[in-house]
């Protein structure tokens, strides 16, 4: 795209530059004057700086300034900015670190990827952490990144820690829970489950360490990371699958459902009945509480098909949890010496209590032996009704 393109598309899109800075005096009058290249549609929030920065910012009346009185993090920086943008007209942000290792003239990159895609998408710039110059550890934390946004979202990329960004205002959260670093992981995990496309495009990327001032802690702030990374794996496991389940159940008719979802889903019919067998088996297990975190837990583990060991595992519904007491305490009795005869005895919990060990083994031979006839089932019926060509 030429220049006067760029600019123009920015205009037409409501696009605005958001740079979040603290203490970064070297490098930030460069990355201000560089954006001004493309645009004056800037917002500059000074995140409690004691360096110089205010007389830089001072130099830039065409720009819109926030100073705050204390520093509070990026994350809580990124949210003012955010807010800001959005009163003042404009429909998405690219963010920009000040420390020097983004370049200004990879902006044209995000407008034309922005061009090109018929629906909102929030883009994450590239920087090929695997070229000559990145340091180790960086390179080590975006693949950790990357594993956990992938187990969170389903979506793979290949940089998930890049701070040069484009979002899309109208369509990421309006509140959140985390005001530093790790708010940029939370922000792409949460778009991503409203449905938004998060996408990576190439940048370029400078490591200077003459210049670039960090104020990343490695201990504090990925201890923090991983914190978050806890609570959204489980909000993952426990709302999100089963919700994008149920959406997608509704969405379509039965018959459409088993089709595309199942007959049709990713995988080949092995993988398929191991799915569902990995689903029988953690269903009738003694883990109660714990199915549906474990179930896909393993499938992601073993690459399984979630949906349908996820659907599987529902097979000690309400109703038949009577009768899988029942045969798992039958199934146990001979390996527990004492009264076994469950048929005297009213079926409840506390029978279950009182002969645990007895219900433990039985419910081990029950899971086994369904999963692996259901399993064995599952492969023949997908060999006759849609068998795949060797």
């Amino acid at each position: 795209m030429t220049l006067p393109e760029v600019q123009n598309a920015i205009s037409e899109k409501k696009i605005c530059v958001l740079i979040p800075t603290y203490n970064n005096e070297k490098t930030l009058k460069r990355v201000i004057d560089g954006v001004l290249e493309y645009t004056e549609n800037i917002i500059v929030v000074n995140d409690g700086s004691t360096d110089s920065t205010k007389e830089i910012l001072s130099q830039y009346p065409q720009i819109n300034a926030i100073s705050l009185p204390e520093n509070k993090g990026k994350g809580n920086g990124l949210k003012i900015g955010f807010r800001k943008a959005k009163k003042s007209g404009y429909n998405y942000a690219i963010t920009i670190d000040s420390d020097g290792q983004h370049y200004p003239n990879d902006i044209p990159v995000f407008v034309e990827a922005l061009l090109n895609e018929n629906e909102d998408v929030l883009l994450i710039g590239n920087r090929n952490m695997s070229q000559d110059g990145i340091p180790k550890k960086s390179s080590f934390g975006n693949r950790f990144s990357n594993f956990w946004f992938w187990f969170e979202t389903g979506i793979k990329l290949e940089d998930t820690q890049s701070g040069y960004r484009l979002y899309p205002l109208h369509r990421i959260p309006k509140k959140y829970f985390t005001p530093k670093f790790e708010f940029e992981i939370e922000i792409i995990v949460r778009t991503a489950w409203r449905h938004v496309h998060v996408k990576n495009v190439p940048i370029k990327v400078l490591y200077d360490p003459a210049e670039r001032v960090s104020h990343f802690r490695p201990f504090k702030d990925f201890t923090r990371i991983s914190i978050l990374n806890t609570i959204l794996v489980t909000i993952t496991l426990l709302y999100i699958i089963p919700r994008n389940f149920v959406n997608n159940f509704k969405k379509k008719s039965f018959k459409r459902f088993i089709k595309e979802d199942v007959l049709e889903s990713d995988g080949t019919n092995r993988n398929k009945a191991f799915s569902i067998a990995l689903g029988v088996f953690i269903g009738l297990s003694p883990f109660w509480g714990f199915q549906t975190l474990l179930v896909i837990s393993l499938a992601v583990l073993f690459k399984l098909n979630k949906v349908l060991a996820f659907v599987a595992s529902n097979v000690s519904l309400p109703p038949f949890i009577p009768f899988i007491i029942a045969a798992s305490l039958f199934l146990g009795s001979p390996f527990v010496s004492g009264n076994s005869d469950i048929f005297s005895q009213e079926l409840n919990f506390d029978l279950v209590k009182n002969n645990l060990l007895q219900y433990i083994i039985g419910s081990m031979i029950l899971a086994s032996t369904a999963s692996v006839i259901s399993g064995i089932a599952t492969f023949l019926f997908l060999n006759r009704v849609s068998p795949e060509i060797s």
